[in-house]
């Protein structure tokens, strides 16, 4: 809860401030993104499009609630939707999730960037079609408020946080676990003593 769940879901909960019924697509599916479809989900947005270049990732999405899953290849696929949620950190994404937000949506920048990196969009496309930016760090979270409430909506069943789950390790394990991590494998793992 203390880290990549109060991020993803916080950012749909807190700083985009997502509506039930609203479209919502979240591209990047890693610990984050994948908090931020479970969020989403919790907060009965239709659809629920998960966006990533990872098989296992995109299942994982499925079980979650996703309503649709796309490979990043197709990305595009998800135009027109209510709001973007960016949860890798990379310009490239961020230029795409402008693109992809209908007239009038929210793109929310979770992913963060190295710093000095610059996004490029055509500013008089984007002031025409009256879309909006919002930066969420941390998932915009007062952890006195959020992680109660995150706790109390995974004992209630609404936020299946079993799914961030993808391995327990020990921790001599813990070396391995990182590399799984930098290749982007699995979600989150859990260290047991």
């Amino acid at each position: 809860i203390g880290c990549a769940v109060t991020t993803g879901v916080g950012a749909v909960r807190a700083t985009a401030r997502v509506a039930a019924g609203e479209s919502v697509a979240v591209i990047g599916l890693g610990g984050v993104g994948l908090s931020a479809v479970l969020g989403a989900v919790a907060a009965g947005a239709d659809p629920v499009i998960a966006i990533d270049r990872v098989p296992a990732k995109l299942e994982l999405a499925a079980r979650a609630g996703a309503h649709r899953v796309l490979d990043a290849s197709d990305a595009r696929e998800s135009a027109g939707v209510d709001h973007v949620l960016e949860c890798i950190g990379r310009t490239d994404i961020v230029e795409l999730a402008i693109e992809l937000v209908r007239p009038g949506g929210t793109v929310t920048l979770v992913g963060m960037t190295p710093q000095g990196e610059r996004a490029s969009f055509d500013v008089y496309r984007f002031v025409e079609d009256g879309k909006r930016i919002l930066g969420s760090n941390y998932g915009s979270a007062v952890p006195a408020r959020d992680f109660p409430a995150i706790a109390n909506a995974y004992l209630d069943g609404s936020l299946p946080l079993d799914l961030l789950i993808t391995g327990r390790i020990r921790l001599e394990g813990i070396g391995d676990a990182f590399e799984a991590m930098r290749q982007g494998e699995g979600a989150r793992r859990v260290i047991v003593y």
